[in-house]
């Protein structure tokens, strides 16, 4: 791995508090709101896991701020502060204004920044540095998810508002960002397809890997 890649590129988990009944919430019926939270929880471990023997250096984003950690995400959050990660809160009233103020964030001290989202465990190491050498090239990079959205966003410049717009939690996310992005003069690189856990199918693909 080049010595400049590792400096120059910054990864960001985006999360949303681990709360029970508010996170995984299509999986509750198959699970149950404690189930739920549970597989909210080993999601974000497996992608944190992901990120981090990426050898790139990753920050935390919460979705929200929370004094008390509940019982059942103290573990979560011990791990974060063992491995010395820096945490952040998402700061906007939309996912698109989140992600932009996060990636505004981080290349005001590196060169590139990705988000990769919490229910995410295939995007491996791997291709999270695809998805750097194509920042070489372009300015924004994007690993499509299988359901229409993307698992992986990544820039080494942005615009203000080139998020705005986006119908999120539908199957337009994708092209909808890519023919804005491409509206305001930023080129686009789409990785291979990858899939994220929304459904209890996808909950059933993930234990898979576990095997």
């Amino acid at each position: 791995m080049a010595q400049t890649e590792t400096s120059h590129s910054l990864l960001m988990q985006f999360a949303k508090w681990p709360e029970a009944g508010r996170v995984k919430t299509r999986l509750i019926p198959a699970l149950g709101v404690s189930g739920a939270l549970n597989a909210h929880l080993a999601l974000t471990n497996a992608v944190l896991d992901n990120l981090c023997r990426s050898g790139l250096p990753v920050q935390f984003w919460w979705d929200r701020n929370v004094e008390s950690v509940p019982a059942d995400a103290q573990e979560l959050v011990r791990t974060i502060e063992q491995r010395g990660l820096e945490q952040n809160i998402q700061q906007g009233p939309n996912l698109g204004v989140r992600m932009l103020g996060a990636l505004g964030a981080g290349l005001e001290s590196h060169t590139h920044a990705l988000i990769v989202g919490s229910d995410c465990p295939s995007v491996e190491s791997e291709y999270v540095h695809q998805a750097i050498a194509r920042l070489q090239e372009y300015d924004v990079v994007l690993g499509p998810s299988d359901d229409g959205g993307y698992v992986l966003i990544g820039a080494r410049r942005v615009v203000p508002h080139m998020l705005d717009g986006i119908e999120w939690g539908t199957e337009s996310v994708l092209e909808q960002t890519c023919e804005r992005l491409k509206k305001l003069g930023l080129s686009v690189s789409l990785l291979e397809p990858r899939w994220d856990v929304d459904e209890p199918e996808d909950w059933a693909r993930f234990q898979l890997t576990l095997l």
